[in-house]
């Protein structure tokens, strides 16, 4: 998996961001379009242009739909597989490279399926009525949207929607930090799990399906005869664990046409989650790389499901009453907001909306922009390539489910100092920054909500007014859309509030 080259021979990120962007929105607004094929400096200008390519395509479904359909085209278009001194467009690499190349394994766990879902939170494990009372807050408070609480209010009233073992999915990024497959192992599913070839993950792994009740499918290399590098009868037994943990992997981005055959051999019916996360182009590599096989799948089966994690620091439509809310907490700051005054001319302090719009069926709506420029274009790209592809993969009648995770402490954020600092600072205005083990759990609960109820947002055949409603439905954002202030106008200070304290 290859960013495309360019005429001058070097394989340039932001020239095909840039590219791709301008595509994804010159039907919609060819002017938006304009400017961001002049934006010399992408990196430095790129949060404007996607501020822009989200207002105009919350202003219609039509417009939503066009812009995704439009920015996965042209990326399929640029993208290319490259493999033994050749390059090939992403599709014609899937098919060409067809040859099983790998086998399987299936660890199994020995314990109970958990039958409660519980909730690790700040030292402490949730359940019951002190669940539902935290969730009740976070939507009080205003870090989740009503949404949140009706899933999980629905998920705790049916315990047997954890109960997984009639649940096949395929994990992209096993060992990701946010990915659910702790959680889904001990609800009982059946993980096909992808990632690189590392022994010390897949040990990990093996490790903690032996202690859930789900099941766990690795990806064995087989040698050029066709052979696994070692002998397995059946269910693999615990001696052997280390053994397979040496051969277990596969590398998403170098192949990717192989682990499609994998895929394929699942047979019953199955939900496809993208977790997987790398810094920098490698991330855009790795969406590109799921999106191909979520293409080809789609074209050979009717029976995936899709599920992605989408990030609080984007851009998103929000609904009027989050706006109202941002607005009064605005409004009552008192004398700390006449101090704040002469700062908003250095762009700090900033109000979250300025202003409301209002689409072509008549829904009022705000704009939150919660860029980060800290985590640059190509995290912004990574991401996107996902949001569209659940919005064309759910208008074609594919079931999608996409929820915004909240801000959480993940090694990629912590090991950046200016990251770190922020989110320790964020709870000074209003912003919950939540723990990996809480994110993880929350999220993966959501999934259940999403496949075991008919009526979620997830089902396409559930009516949405605009098809990027889809990712307010049941938003953790952790506050970034009720808050007073325009994220970026505070990130600075929270930064410095972050450090300071953590220095106290």
């Amino acid at each position: 998996m290859a960013f495309p080259e360019g005429g001058d021979g070097r394989r340039s990120t932001s020239a095909t961001g840039r590219a791709i962007f301008a595509d994804c929105i010159r039907a919609v607004d060819p002017a938006i379009a304009a400017r961001i094929e002049h934006t010399s400096d992408w990196r430095g200008g790129y949060i404007g242009p996607l501020r822009d390519i989200s207002l105009a395509s919350a202003l219609s479904a039509a417009a939503a739909l066009s812009v995704s359909r439009d920015g996965l085209e042209s990326a399929h278009r640029r993208f290319v597989f490259a493999r033994d001194g050749e390059q090939q467009l992403l599709w014609e690499a899937m098919r060409r490279y067809d040859r099983p190349s790998f086998g399987s394994v299936t660890v199994k766990g020995a314990v109970p399926p958990e039958t409660e879902l519980t909730l690790p939170y700040r030292g402490r494990r949730l359940f019951g009525d002190d669940l539902r009372r935290q969730i009740d807050q976070w939507v009080a408070s205003g870090v989740a949207e009503p949404g949140l609480a009706d899933a999980i209010t629905l998920v705790l009233d049916n315990p047997d929607w954890l109960d997984l073992t009639d649940v096949d999915i395929a994990v992209l990024g096993a060992g990701a930090e946010l990915g659910p497959t702790r959680s889904l192992l001990r609800w009982g599913a059946r993980v096909h799990a992808v990632d690189l070839p590392r022994p010390d993950l897949w040990q990990r792994l093996i490790e903690t399906t032996r202690n859930t009740a789900g099941s766990l499918r690795l990806p064995i290399q087989l040698d050029d005869s066709g052979n696994p590098p070692f002998v397995v009868g059946g269910v693999v037994h615990p001696d052997d664990d280390s053994t397979v943990a040496a051969a277990a992997g596969a590398d998403l981005l170098r192949r990717t046409p192989e682990l499609l055959s994998w895929l394929t051999e699942i047979e019953q019916p199955f939900v496809l989650g993208t977790y997987a996360y790398a810094d920098g182009a490698a991330h855009v590599l790795l969406s590109m790389a799921a999106d191909s096989l979520v293409t080809e799948l789609l074209t050979r089966r009717d029976d995936v499901t899709l599920a992605y994690l989408a990030t609080p620091t984007d851009v998103f439509m929000v609904p009027l009453d989050a706006v109202e809310e941002s607005r009064r907490r605005w409004e009552s700051r008192g004398l700390s907001g006449l101090l704040q005054s002469p700062l908003r001319l250095m762009k700090q302090f900033e109000p979250n909306y300025s202003r409301t719009y209002t689409a072509d069926d008549g829904t009022v709506f705000g704009i939150n922009d919660s860029l980060v420029p800290q985590q640059g274009p190509n995290y912004a790209l990574a991401k996107r390539l996902q949001r569209w592809r659940a919005l064309v993969a759910r208008a074609d009648g594919v079931p999608v489910s996409l929820n915004l995770a909240p801000a959480t402490r993940t090694h990629s954020v912590v090991k950046n100092r200016a990251l770190a600092a922020a989110y320790a600072g964020a709870g000074r205005f209003g912003v919950e920054v939540f723990d990996p083990a809480t994110s993880t759990t929350l999220m993966a609960a959501l999934l259940v909500h999403d496949l075991r109820n008919p009526a979620a947002a997830a089902n396409p055949a559930t009516p949405l007014a605009n098809p990027m409603d889809l990712f307010a439905q049941a938003a953790n954002h952790g506050g970034l859309w009720r808050a007073a202030y325009a994220p970026r106008s505070v990130l600075g200070v929270a930064a410095l509030l972050g450090m300071f304290e953590s220095r106290a």
